[in-house]
């Protein structure tokens, strides 16, 4: 298999001008999207342009190896994998190509919720909303004929195609007009003498029709009555009037028929006036019988939500619990759009009569009052299969039985079925649907490392499903049949089935695209090829037993695959929206590696045997791991709260473990000895720092990226100051008592911060102690993972530390990557320590201990005003830490201080990641939006609470960027060197407003 692949590589290699990878961990990270299934692909394609697709389609068929499509990897039946070459859009081909006043073409790469945001800027939408929308790409919509929430509005994406550019199997780029006007269904073959031959879209075209001809009684004999049905393929919707429309065929055919390389699509103009409501319902049953009430008032959306959901949802906000009753066994969340105001209230109004009123249907209803309101409601149905996997145990919320579409009528009858198929079966299940068109999403909670389970799973699909046959439902009404479904297709086509098989051999006589999906292969079922989920059995055979993993932090190896398998593979962390954080490097870099999925698919698969134990001490790991810069966002906003910056680490500590540091790392992991050493000659070292042939000596020596603008390094480091002395002994006085924690930026670059938080504090009536032992956080150890060093550092710190706490200190720091360094890592990296526990809980950064003060009513507020307008960034690790933004609080408390929050994501920096050569340009890419909007924006300072972050900000910024706590020095007046500076620079922004006015 190993030849086979490199061999596969090595021929499309030279064939293409995108991406071949064939290694072993890359394939790992294809193996797997958000189905519950796994299977290594032979070779991975990221292809450019399409003449890249039309060469792999050449070589495939010319060998015999299956090619499966894939876009974001967020299908929930499997049908992107499979074991042949796997083709990647989402790399490259995601270009808008043009847009006009009524269509958009877009390449399959494109991600629906960027084309949107590019479309809104002409009032224009396109409908079909899948709920994954900010990473599920548009090949992936028109794969599976995406719809959404708003079906009875926009319908599904097969709707609005207008125009079609392919490859099919043997390498052909056809172009289908969607226009419904194609071959006549009865003059399919006939040419006349002396006229050229038919196109190859046109003989496509007249074999459809032929087939249809033939079978066009079977045709018409198998079809359902839902609203919505992707399951097989669309032939009655491909044909009408004795038309052929090509393009209904290839939407929704999972890449089985032909790969799309190009799209053109109708849009919709953006609703003049929208409305939401949350309709609450005492019983399930109740919210089934209001659908059919609901459906006169055509809304636009009615989406049905249970009571599992919604516990889940008051535990995750506040809000929630104000809005929805504890009782509450179900919600409908339904939206309305109107041409005004007037009439939206209208409708609006009608739908509370209806439902409450007269019906007495809902037990209440709840009404959004402005567009936070709506995206609060809207955020309720889009988490909820992530919100599932916060769920504690083994058992996890599994797809497969998620696509489940019935007439709305029939709703209350299939969920009186349902719940007893459940009790039944002794399974818990949540759901969700939409169910204005009766199409639901069920989620088993099972555990499928147990086969019990497996078989479980299996049995309540056949029975749920004998029901939905019967009911007149589809088992698919828009994810497609993928490998969780297509086994049941014989069951729900019959004779249809065979004329499937008939259509797919017109447009894939060898069979190589995605099989197995939409047409079974022999023996197929729903429980083959499932992901693994925990390590292999022990053997009897001592030979055979399982590699045993070595791993660095406080944990067992079950603990770890426990943490990895919290990852469902959803890929909610591949969005890259303006303002998000979730992962910096893939919004610049937007490659599977580069998601935190894969971090989580690396760690699993090392720890289930998938790969060799030894895979964290290889290089390619430690490549994958380096992307991954300890910022912590996905963790805060993974909805599964995945910890993928510890399972990173572990793979980091691993490589060092086996390899050692490399020589750039090592420095960077000592920077505090770097800057202690420097701090003897500070005046050599600035020269250093200013100096062309110096900084191209340390780019080549240290790696430290030459044009990196570093700050210059104090006359003094701060903890060898004089005025330090009388800090130096533990408070013995009441009252509050901090002992400030100086990491390493304070302590030799920005003295005047750290005196700054002094004379704060001391203002404030705090207790300051100043311990001169103390040492450095060891954060930079601790990204890069060098625990042994990390260890002695915490392990010294620690024991200083924990003992001011027992007298009564509160340990503050200003530097944001220490707090979380104190309050999260020294927890794992020391073994079960009770005073790193106790430290942990008694440390707050700075900014969010003195917002504590205030709400306690002991910050003063003798505050000077500050007339300036300043751009504040909350950094990444101030958000880790969970305490909201108490930087921007202070500020606001400042008067004449027009604070302007800046919500352009990360700045890029990420720590030690930034200041590399290798990572120089990639940091200044990472922070782009932030750094462009400093550049241009109308600001007279900036300000972060974070070290590095100020670094890069500065890098940009025509003004200086500062901590908060400077403000607040300056605005009491208790600085006045930062006074003076900060007059000049106030009177330089009057000076430029003046000039503009003028």
């Amino acid at each position: 298999m190993l030849l086979e692949r490199q061999r596969i590589a090595e021929d499309l290699a030279g064939q293409i001008a995108g991406e071949v990878l064939s290694d072993e961990l890359h394939l790992q990270l294809y193996a797997t999207d958000a189905s519950t299934y796994e299977i290594m692909p032979a070779t991975v394609v990221r292809p450019r342009v399409t003449a890249d697709v039309s060469a792999v389609l050449r070589y495939a068929t010319q060998h015999a190896i299956p090619v499966h499509a894939r876009g974001a990897g967020t299908g929930l039946a499997g049908g992107a994998l499979g074991r042949g070459i796997v083709v990647d859009f989402s790399r490259y081909m995601r270009r808008i190509v043009s847009v006009d006043e009524r269509t958009v073409t877009v390449q399959p790469g494109v991600v629906h919720a960027d084309l949107n945001a590019v479309l809104a800027g002409r009032g224009r939408v396109f409908g079909p909303d899948p709920a994954m929308s900010e990473v599920t790409t548009m090949g992936g919509v028109l794969a599976v004929d995406a719809s959404g929430s708003h079906f009875p509005w926009y319908g599904s994406a097969r709707r609005h195609v207008r125009r079609l550019r392919a490859v099919l199997a043997d390498g052909e780029v056809i172009e289908i007009e969607a226009t419904g006007a194609g071959q006549p269904t009865g003059q399919a073959a006939a040419q006349a003498p002396g006229i050229v031959a038919p196109s190859r879209t046109e003989q496509l075209t007249g074999s459809v029709a032929e087939l249809v001809r033939r079978r066009r009684e079977v045709i018409q004999a198998r079809s359902t009555t839902a609203p919505v049905d992707s399951s097989g393929y669309a032939i009655a919707r491909a044909v009408s009037d004795d038309r052929v429309d090509l393009s209904q065929l290839l939407v929704g055919s999972e890449g089985t028929l032909a790969l799309i390389t190009e799209a053109t699509l109708a849009t919709q103009p953006i609703p003049t006036a929208r409305g939401s409501q949350l309709l609450i319902f005492d019983s399930l049953d109740r919210a089934a019988r209001a659908v059919e009430v609901l459906q006169p008032l055509m809304p636009a959306a009615c989406d049905l939500m249970d009571r599992r959901h919604l516990s889940l949802a008051r535990e995750s906000d506040v809000r929630y619990e104000l809005m929805i009753p504890a009782a509450a066994e179900a919600v409908l969340l339904v939206e309305h759009y109107a041409e005004d105001a007037g009439e939206l209230q209208a409708k609006l109004e009608r739908t509370t009569t209806a439902l409450r009123d007269d019906e007495g249907l809902a037990a209440g209803v709840y009404t959004a009052a402005d567009e936070d309101d709506e995206a609060l409601l809207w955020r309720l149905a889009r988490r909820f299969v992530p919100t599932l996997h916060r769920l504690k145990g083994a058992r996890r919320a599994v797809p497969g039985i998620e696509d489940i579409a019935v007439p709305p009528a029939a709703l209350p009858v299939f969920f009186r079925h349902l719940q007893d198929t459940l009790k039944r079966h002794e399974v818990t299940a949540s759901l969700f649907g939409h169910a204005a068109h009766g199409q639901l999403h069920l989620r088993p909670l099972l555990n499928l490392a147990e086969p019990d389970d497996i078989r479980r799973l299996e049995m309540l699909t056949s029975e749920l499903y004998d029901k939905v046959w019967l009911l007149g439902g589809t088992i698919s009404g828009e994810h497609g049949d993928g490998l969780s479904r297509t086994p049941f297709l014989s069951r729900q086509h019959g004779p249809l089935l065979n004329v499937f098989r008939e259509l797919k051999r017109i447009f894939d006589p060898a069979g190589i695209l995605n099989p197995g999906k939409i047409v079974p292969e022999p023996g197929a079922r729903m429980s083959r090829d499932m992901r693994r989920v925990a390590a292999p059995p022990p053997s009897d055979d001592p030979r055979e037993a399982p590699e045993v993993v070595p791993l660095q932090l406080n944990w067992q190896p079950e603990e770890m695959a426990h943490a990895a398998r919290q990852c469902n593979g959803c890929g909610a962390c591949r969005t890259r929206g303006p303002g998000t954080r979730m992962c910096p490097i893939f919004h610049f870099a937007p490659r599977e590696e580069s998601s935190p999925r894969a971090k989580a698919n690396l760690a699993r698969a090392v720890l289930t045997g998938l790969l060799p134990a030894e895979q964290f001490a290889r290089d390619a790991a430690r490549e994958v791991a380096d992307l991954c810069v300890h910022c912590h966002m996905c963790r805060v906003d993974c909805p599964a709260k995945v910890d993928i910056p510890k399972l990173m680490l572990e793979a980091k500590a691993g490589h060092v473990a086996a390899n050692g540091l490399r020589p750039h790392d090592w420095w960077l992991s000592r920077i505090d000895a770097v800057s202690r050493w420097a701090s003897r000659a500070p005046r050599l070292a600035n020269w250093m720092l200013r100096n062309r042939t110096a900084r191209w000596a340390m780019e080549k020596t240290l790696g430290l990226a030459q044009g990196r603008k570093m700050p210059p390094l104090a006359p003094r480091p701060f903890l060898s100051r004089g005025a330090t002395r009388r800090h130096r002994k533990p408070c013995r006085d009441d009252g509050p008592k901090a002992l400030f924690f100086v990491d390493t930026f304070a302590n030799y670059y920005d003295t005047s911060l750290a005196e700054a938080l002094v004379s704060v504090l001391g203002h404030n009536g705090v207790g300051v102690y100043v311990p001169p032992s103390q040492g450095p956080s060891g954060m930079p150890m601790i990204t890069l993972g060098a625990l042994d060093a990390a260890r002695k550092v915490a392990a010294r710190n620690v024991e200083l530390l924990a003992e001011a706490v027992r007298q009564g200190h509160t340990v503050v720091t200003t530097e944001p990557a220490a707090a979380l360094a104190l309050t999260h890592e020294y927890p794992l990296i020391l073994d079960e320590d009770e005073d790193a526990r106790l430290v942990a809980d008694n440390t707050q950064e700075a900014c969010q201990f003195l917002w504590g003060l205030h709400q306690r009513g002991n910050l003063k507020l003798d505050f000077d005003p500050l007339p300036c307008r300043v751009a504040h960034h909350t950094p990444c690790h101030v958000r880790a830490l969970g305490v909201g933004e108490p930087a921007t609080n202070l500020l606001r408390l400042i008067p004449e201080l027009r604070l302007a929050p800046l919500e352009k994501g990360c700045s890029g920096m990420a720590g030690t990641y930034g200041m590399k050569r290798a990572n120089y340009r990639s940091s200044l890419r990472a922070g782009l939006p932030l750094l462009s909007e400093l550049r241009t924006g109308d600001y007279g300072l900036a300000a972060t609470e974070c070290s590095t972050c100020r670094i890069q900000m500065e890098q940009a910024a025509p003004y200086p960027t500062l901590h908060p706590v400077k403000l607040m020095a300056a605005s009491y007046g208790l600085s006045p060197r930062l006074a003076r500076e900060m007059a000049k620079h106030l009177a330089a922004e009057r000076d430029g407003e003046a000039g503009g006015s003028a």
